[in-house]
């Protein structure tokens, strides 16, 4: 258990070596980033699990290293002794994966009593759209019950525990502070400790984990899409992160969890991890997630990003805005009503260029948003209350109504950024 024990003591030598990434050496950008301005781009053929179809050459060696990781729940034999006997529940969803099997089906083949499953955003099966609520059912090849964590129950009910000793956490993160997962997991650590129930995360590498970036989330912007006064891009797993939030007191009226988290093997913080599964349906392959730290605040503004086309995340456009490059939103199974829905956008295309390293590079990256400020010329109007939400601040928004450029705006939060890095090094269970 971690309760109570110092975490940079935490299951001391099961980590393994893993690939490094050396320094690289990225090519010029085409875009100024003080202006914002960025020319179109191609396509690419991106797909999990593969190396990204591109002309750029990188100095990077090939360092994702995918199949070298063990994830927590493939250590069967480390979490196993640590449900026989007891009733347990799972908080999961489509990527709780060992190999091509479902944790689910895993668990229960080697005699696992799972009385309960909790589904967070886009549910059980990852199908549903963003913000849909999906109603509790019966999985009907299990036929154990599905509760969804997501809609007005966010938070476990008790009743919803009633009978459970142990709750078991597996879901792939991509490290952003507004992707939900950390929300419910939060959520779920709250009621586990105030109902007596153990929680343990089978940890997952996280496929932004190189790089801490963004500002620090101001408490008054505090919600679903970021609880926790940490960057935008923090750089840990979601194992890390539990400890850190049971550690730093972040749970509601100083509770204490039942803690325990099984790390991966073969993973550091300079691993570039390739997910072997789309852990939500509008991050479709690596580049939309590379590029999620940087698009996502879109949401937040009358911009389209692509939701109701086949590259989500990977391209953005308005129909008042310059550009060679057109898409049309429509309806589809991953936004059934997307923003702009049938309307002709012009934009920018992000599917081949600027090269992943230079995504890398640039970390959180404003000058796709500031750009199109700048050419909408929308004032205020710009931006709804989402953006602040989505970035945690209202600084941001602020300097862009001001005129600031991106490198300015990551120069205010640079040092916070420096600041939360020593803030999280007790929780970190991998080599930096």
């Amino acid at each position: 258990m971690l309760h109570n024990t110092p975490y940079k003591y935490l299951l001391c030598g099961l980590l393994l070596a893993a690939c490094t990434a050396d320094a690289f050496a990225a090519p010029k950008s085409s875009r100024d980033h003080e202006t914002g301005e960025y020319p179109g781009t191609r396509r690419s053929s991106v797909t999990f699990g593969e190396e990204p179809a591109t002309s750029f050459k990188s100095n990077v060696p090939a360092t994702p290293c995918s199949s070298d990781v063990i994830v927590g729940a493939g250590q069967t034999e480390r979490y196993l002794p640590l449900l026989a006997g007891r009733n347990v529940g799972l908080l999961t969803n489509h990527t709780g994966l060992v190999g091509h099997t479902h944790l689910v089906d895993t668990l229960l083949a080697r005699g696992v009593a799972i009385r309960r499953i909790f589904a967070p955003e886009h549910g059980f099966r990852g199908e549903a759209d963003a913000g849909e609520s999906v109603a509790s059912y019966r999985d009907q090849k299990t036929g154990i019950e599905v509760v969804s964590l997501y809609g007005a129950n966010k938070r476990p009910k008790p009743e919803q525990l009633n009978g459970i000793d142990v709750i078991v956490f597996d879901i792939q993160d991509v490290g952003l502070r507004f992707y939900t997962y950390l929300s419910s997991m939060h959520y779920m650590m709250e009621a586990c400790a105030e109902n007596g129930v153990d929680f343990l995360v089978l940890d997952r590498p996280n496929p932004n984990g190189f790089y801490v970036d963004g500002p620090i989330l101001d408490p008054k912007n505090r919600s679903f899409v970021g609880m926790h006064p940490i960057p935008v891009v923090h750089g840990m797993t979601l194992g890390e992160l539990a400890c850190m939030i049971d550690g730093e007191g972040w749970l509601r009226d100083g509770l204490r969890c039942k803690l325990t988290v099984i790390p991966c093997r073969g993973y550091t913080h300079r691993s570039r991890y390739r997910l072997p599964t789309a852990p939500s349906p509008n991050l479709p392959n690596m580049r939309a997630v590379y590029l999620y730290p940087s698009l996502c605040f879109f949401e937040g503004t009358p911009v389209s990003l692509g939701r109701g086309t086949d590259f989500p995340f990977q391209a953005y456009g308005h129909p008042e805005l310059q550009g060679d490059f057109s898409f049309t939103p429509r309806s589809n199974a991953g936004a059934k009503n997307p923003p702009l829905k049938d309307k002709l956008c012009h934009g920018v295309d992000l599917r081949t260029a600027p090269s992943d390293e230079r995504i890398w590079e640039r970390g959180v990256d404003l000058g796709y948003v500031i750009d199109c400020y700048r050419q909408l010329n929308l004032g205020e109007k710009f931006f709804t209350p989402m953006f602040d939400r989505l970035i945690g601040t209202d600084y941001v928004r602020q300097m862009i109504l001001q005129g600031a450029g991106a490198d300015r705006i990551k120069a205010r939060w640079a040092d916070d950024v420096e600041r939360f890095k020593q803030t999280r090094k007790p929780y970190l269970l991998y080599e930096e």
